[in-house]
């Protein structure tokens, strides 16, 4: 008998660069996963080094490990959390939702070398399906906001490819609290916001996040023509920053007709297969 795990990747609609500094993020998983098939061996491991890697400093048993996904890899978007959601899941899947996000969390940390926060491991292990989530870092408690028809969001390529354990993050640590407590105070807004009013946010978000120090030239070239661009209601970089995905709020679907296209996701889901 083989298991199979599937996981949603996720976008952050705001709070970014919060979650290390116990403050407030609002994300939703999204309809791009990672899909891990583990079939059970008597000895060895079989399958890409890096998840043979994770899954066996995890603690797993004997297997062949199969990875297939439409995870981006370094764009912002939680591939490497997305996986080792998957194999934390995958070696037992009957654990505290809190507890996979932290052990997820740790693998991150312990065999990636990614200085991560709980924003990504929360953001999917915690999805509803047509929801975001604000999570609280201070308390790691999570509350539930329906996605209002109005919210859309597309994803936009900056081109520029980065791993986040190559990152040294030289933020402007004097504007670190201040960002901090900002963003905290645009999560809230964010909650009763009409679209218009979130998309503000959205780019008083990513001119936070240039001052922090964690955007490029071109980031900031590429999110200010989006944030001209007719239909566009606001723009920012989205993730740990200096590279990645761009995040996008439309007014309709024909605006940025090349951008990706954001669907909501539930969370992980497990079975065990014949």
């Amino acid at each position: 008998m083989h298991r199979r795990v599937v996981v949603p990747s996720r976008v952050n609609v705001i709070g970014e660069h919060t979650d290390y500094a116990n403050g407030l993020a609002l994300p939703f998983a999204i309809d791009s996963k990672l899909e891990l098939i583990i079939k059970p061996l008597r000895s060895g491991f079989e399958g890409d080094e890096t998840v043979v890697a994770l899954w066996r400093a995890a603690g797993g048993y004997p297997a062949n490990l199969e990875l297939i996904s439409e995870i981006p890899i370094g764009k912002g978007m939680s591939s490497s959390a997305a996986l080792c959601v998957a194999i934390i899941v995958g070696i037992n899947p009957d654990q505290e939702k809190m507890t996979i996000c932290q052990k997820a969390q740790r693998l991150e940390h312990e065999v990636l070398e990614t200085p991560c926060g709980l924003l990504d491991q929360m953001a999917i292990v915690f999805a509803r399906k047509n929801y975001a989530t604000m999570i609280n870092f201070d308390s790691l408690t999570v509350e539930y906001l329906p996605l209002p028809e109005s919210w859309l969001f597309k994803l936009v390529d900056s081109g520029i490819h980065r791993k986040l354990s190559q990152v040294d993050y030289q933020t402007n640590k004097k504007y670190q609290s201040l960002h901090v407590d900002d963003e905290n105070k645009r999560v809230i807004k964010a909650l009763n916001s009409t679209a218009v009013e979130l998309g503000e946010l959205l780019n008083e978000s990513h001119a936070s996040l240039t001052k922090l120090g964690v955007s490029l030239p071109a980031i900031d070239n590429l999110v200010t023509k989006l944030q001209a661009t007719d239909g566009v209601l606001g723009a920012r970089m989205m993730g740990g920053g200096f590279g990645g995905m761009i995040i996008a709020l439309v007014t309709d679907d024909n605006v940025l007709p090349n951008a990706i296209k954001v669907t909501s996701s539930s969370s992980f889901s497990f079975e065990e297969l014949d």
